[in-house]
């Protein structure tokens, strides 16, 4: 077995920066699943300025006004993972020096609007596509997300079709002659 020495150097250069943040008073499910109101995330590639900057950005690629930024800082987990790959560092952190560089400043110290324009406006970029890319996944598949959505998740794999397919409140009831036949239901 062998085992992996880590020097003080090598521990302080591999905590970067954190990123922290409170839950909302209005996040209610999602307040009920997690231990603490307070969050943190340890970055080991980003800054908290470049993980601030993509988390806003994240939230204008996917706006859900009452998601907790706890939730999309899972975003910013994922892209500070992908950011140990050279080039996908030098990506993130050259597409947020140019977003700030083209805000005259800082990209985050714009209203919502302009933010919003300038996210519009990197449509078709590699960094718009790495982004968005990570956010639908990191930000869809994760407890707190369910909570929020109202999802149950998944309970073993009973499919879609015996477990959620009708959880939906929102529709009137339909008759079972309105929907196809069920895969693997033997006809009556």
């Amino acid at each position: 077995m062998s085992e992996t020495v880590l020097s003080r150097r090598g521990f302080l250069k591999g905590s970067g920066a954190v990123l922290m943040g409170t839950l909302a008073a209005s996040s209610g499910a999602i307040a009920l699943i997690t231990p603490s109101r307070s969050w943190a995330l340890e970055l080991r590639h980003l800054d908290e300025h470049q993980s601030r900057t993509l988390l806003q950005f994240s939230r204008h690629l996917y706006p859900h006004e009452t998601l907790d930024d706890a939730v999309y800082a899972l975003v910013v987990k994922d892209l500070d993972a992908a950011a140990e790959s050279e080039d996908t560092h030098a990506l993130l952190a050259d597409s947020v020096k140019q977003l700030d560089a083209e805000a005259d400043g800082r990209w985050l110290d714009l209203d919502a609007d302009e933010r919003l324009d300038r996210v519009a406006a990197l449509e078709g970029t590699p960094f718009f596509a790495k982004v968005r890319s990570t956010a639908v996944v990191s930000l869809y598949s994760n407890d707190m997300a369910y909570a929020h959505f109202g999802y149950p998740g998944p309970k073993g794999d009973p499919g879609y079709l015996y477990r959620g397919f009708n959880d939906l409140h929102w529709l009137p009831d339909l008759p079972a002659s309105a929907s196809g036949p069920i895969p693997g239901a033997s006809a009556s």
